[in-house]
């Protein structure tokens, strides 16, 4: 298949959204759905992607940089015009260009490689994506002659009750050879309802000039899917974390309850891993082999070794990284921190900017105090170390190899390698003293 330039628009108001953020910045399972448009299309085969900015385009354009150029549509006045601001970046391209909306994140690299390769085997002038639906709804109706041409794209307003009664619609995805794409827009005219120049007009002209135009339709509809509501956004979210989970599931993940198991679609799983129900795993967080997670816990931007067991209800914050046979039991919380093989977190623990070793145990309660107001400071805790129950180790401080720390401690300086620290006041027990205070709370009453 030969490279293409995608062509990608999303300079659109996304009224519906009511939103201040661009459309295309809305995520789908962990991701802006620009992100899976772009990456899609570089996935598929794309030498160049072009997107089409407007409504709060510097944000699209920071956001894009390094992966998509962008272009400018100053005002919004339809797609075809959004296509031919195009047109000076493509100045002496000569070979295709795949047109995609920035609100259709469910879209496959199947499904633009298919629609380039029948474009490029049948020597269309332009082809269509389609899919075929119960509800065709609004859609543009895709009306092709006997030998499976493309004839006319018909809007639903235009449309006979003979014409609405097909199924297979418009996604308004598009594989077109650049000449006749180029050549085709300064034709467009908005003398219609919205005052719009439409990219679908396109095709009405390419199919005026006996040019051959085709189709190619979607083997799954929901790919077609474009995001203009939160209805919609929500859909599009459920199918995509879908998508993720019969993946994973494929590659030999148990996902228990596959329905309260939220995973963002850029996360690893190793295989023979066992996801408990009410587990959130998000962000580019990568999981081993063997692992048992959850239930009711939180991984986030993290990396986590083999055989680790972690929950339930325990919190993975980004920054971390576990090694193998680590164990982070109830209420544990690790944030921006390396944990080395074999350490045990069991419960109640705080771990925030440490570093540590192998074959650690940390006790229930501890906390690593890493925040003096202004600055974050580091804990270290070496190999071996044993940390007792109820602990804070205000940070910077390093426990070294072996050390034990009494429970209760509260350490401000470093423990040697093979040392027992103990940080706390000796116990008092005062007798009596109960009674005199009852005592004297029964005075205070009896003054005022």
């Amino acid at each position: 298949m030969t490279p293409f330039v995608g062509l990608v628009l999303a300079a659109g108001l996304g009224k519906r959204m009511k939103s201040s953020l661009p459309k295309a910045l809305h995520q789908v399972a962990g991701q802006p759905m620009i992100d899976h448009v772009v990456g899609t299309l570089i996935e598929s085969g794309a030498s160049r992607v072009i997107t089409v900015v407007g409504h709060e385009g510097h944000v699209l354009q920071q956001h894009l940089s390094g992966r998509s150029e962008a272009v400018w549509q100053n005002e919004q006045l339809g797609t075809g015009h959004a296509a031919a601001q195009a047109g000076p970046a493509l100045a002496g391209y000569d070979g295709n260009v795949v047109v995609v909306p920035g609100d259709v994140p469910l879209l496959s690299v199947s499904a633009i490689q298919n629609l380039v390769r029948e474009h490029e085997t049948r020597g269309y002038a332009a082809t269509v994506l389609t899919m075929v639906v119960d509800d065709p709804a609004e859609y543009g109706r895709i009306v092709r002659d006997p030998s499976g041409r493309v004839r006319s794209i018909v809007e639903y307003r235009d449309a006979s009750d003979e014409i609405r009664a097909v199924r297979e619609v418009n996604t308004s995805v598009y594989c077109f050879n650049s000449h006749y794409l180029f050549s085709a827009l300064p034709l467009l005219s908005n003398d219609n309802q919205q005052g719009e120049y439409y990219l679908t007009d396109v095709i009405s002209i390419l199919i005026s000039r006996d040019v051959p135009v085709g189709a190619v339709a979607l083997d799954d509809a929901s790919e077609g899917m474009g995001i203009n509501s939160r209805a919609e956004l929500a859909r599009a979210e459920q199918a995509m974390r879908d998508r993720k989970r019969q993946e994973l599931m494929e590659d030999g993940v148990t996902l228990v309850d596959p329905a309260s198991t939220f995973i963002d679609t850029q996360v690893k799983i190793g295989r023979d891993t066992v996801i408990m129900p009410f587990t959130v795993i998000s962000g580019s967080t990568s999981i081993g082999e063997s692992c048992n997670i959850g239930p009711y816990v939180q991984i986030r931007d993290s990396s986590v070794g083999n055989a680790c067991n972690i929950g339930p209800f325990a919190f993975v914050r980004p920054g971390t990284v576990l090694g193998d046979r680590v164990k982070l039991g109830d209420f544990v919380e690790v944030k921006n921190s390396r944990v080395g093989e074999g350490t045990k977190i069991p419960h109640l623990s705080y771990i925030g900017d440490a570093v540590l070793g192998a074959g650690i145990n940390i006790g229930a309660g501890t906390i690593t105090c890493n925040y003096d107001g202004v600055t974050k400071h580091t804990t270290v805790i070496d190999d071996g170390a044993f940390v007792g129950a109820n602990s804070n180790l205000v940070a910077p401080v390093r426990v070294g190899q072996n050390a034990y720390i009494a429970t209760g401690s509260t350490v401000t300086t470093d423990v040697p390698a093979e040392a027992l620290a103990i940080a706390r006041a000796r116990q008092e027990n005062k007798d009596g003293w109960v009674a005199r205070r009852r005592a004297t709370q029964a005075a205070r009453e009896e003054k005022k």
